[in-house]
């Protein structure tokens, strides 16, 4: 078997294009033990996502977590899985099949846009095989990750990069670091929450959860926890909020170690003991609805906040297929264009 991957035929004809590699965490196939044992083993098995040694983390990998998680999770994923299948993957697709639309109101030459998953499918060779097929020559990879991680961008562009490295006709490649300041990203989030608002009133308190990393991390140079800061500061001056109405927190710790703090879930169980009449609760590190906002922020937190005291419980959806995010993606896809492509 030849190391490298096979190379589409082009007909001489064929314009060349530039490609937009859309990608995201991804999703099991199913809320199934069964679906979900593969899905996790490739997850847990990414070292960008597991710095433990390796041969300890087999052993407790294999041993231990993919013995029970998998039908823990499957439970999770059930309750948040409706008709047309995982909320992410939905959004992932709408977000793809939107963007290209967009996109055709400004840029002149030929370009196509695929979606690709980290973990799971579809997967990002198969997207980046679509994308060779349709003659992409250029491609810019775009991580749906407002803020910059070493276990989530870096791991989606070394997934890209893995595959490119058994290319044998490689394209040119750009890579959308992070865009957590970028003012389209920000006013879509601002704009989000101030039509929520406008639809069901406002909180006492505002609370940003941000998707947590080990503390380890940043201590080792992981920009991630000084990039939310700054997202969720600038996302409240768009909204005019003081210090004291707003809180920025990181959920969905895993293991004994410690992790980016204050943790979400004990935040939101003290704002409850405070007897506060109202909190909201907003993802802005989300691009798309998924597991973790809309089970364990949307269901467990207003659990932990209700039986703590709280009064009122909110969740505000995350960006998935708003107009204002859409066409945040196209100006942050087309602010990494130049020179690739010809605009209207």
């Amino acid at each position: 078997m030849s190391f490298y991957l096979k190379e589409p035929q082009i007909h001489a004809q064929e314009p060349e294009r530039t490609g937009i590699l859309v990608m995201n965490l991804g999703t099991p196939e199913a809320p199934t033990a069964k679906a979900l044992r593969p899905y996790l083993r490739q997850f847990l098995s990414d070292r960008r996502v597991i710095e433990i040694p390796r041969l300890i983390w087999w052993f407790i990998l294999n041993g231990f977590i993919l013995t029970l998680r998998p039908r823990q999770s499957a439970h999770k994923y059930a309750s948040i899985w409706d008709k047309e299948g995982s909320p992410l993957m939905v959004n992932s697709q709408k977000q793809a099949r939107l963007l290209t639309g967009y996109l055709h109101e400004a840029i002149a030459s030929p370009y196509a846009v695929e979606l690709g998953m980290r973990y799971g499918q579809p997967s990002v060779q198969s997207a980046i095989e679509k994308l060779k097929a349709q003659n992409c020559n250029r491609i810019l990879l775009f991580p749906l990750y407002p803020q910059y991680a070493a276990s989530s961008s870096a791991s989606a562009i070394d997934e890209a990069m893995r595959v490119l490295m058994r290319t044998r006709n490689m394209p040119e490649i750009r890579t959308i670091r992070d865009y957590h300041t970028h003012p389209a990203y920000i006013q879509a989030v601002a704009e989000s929450i101030r039509l929520y608002w406008q639809q069901h009133g406002k909180p006492e308190k505002l609370v940003m959860s941000f998707h947590g990393v080990p503390r380890r991390t940043y201590d080792l140079g992981d920009p991630y926890y000084d990039q939310c800061q700054v997202s969720g500061k600038l996302i409240a001056q768009a909204l005019e909020l003081s210090e004291d109405q707003y809180l920025i927190a990181f959920q969905s710790r895993f293991g004994a170690a410690e992790w980016l703090q204050p943790y979400f879930a004990p935040s939101i169980e003290a704002l409850g003991k405070q007897k506060l009449g109202r909190v909201d609760v907003v993802c802005p590190g989300f691009s798309s609805d998924c597991l973790e906002t809309l089970e364990e922020i949307a269901m467990e937190g207003k659990t932990l906040f209700l039986e703590a005291g709280g009064g009122e419980y909110h969740y505000i959806p995350a960006l998935n297929d708003r107009d204002t995010w859409i066409k945040a993606m196209r100006e942050i896809a087309l602010d990494n264009l130049p020179g690739w492509v010809t605009l209207r």
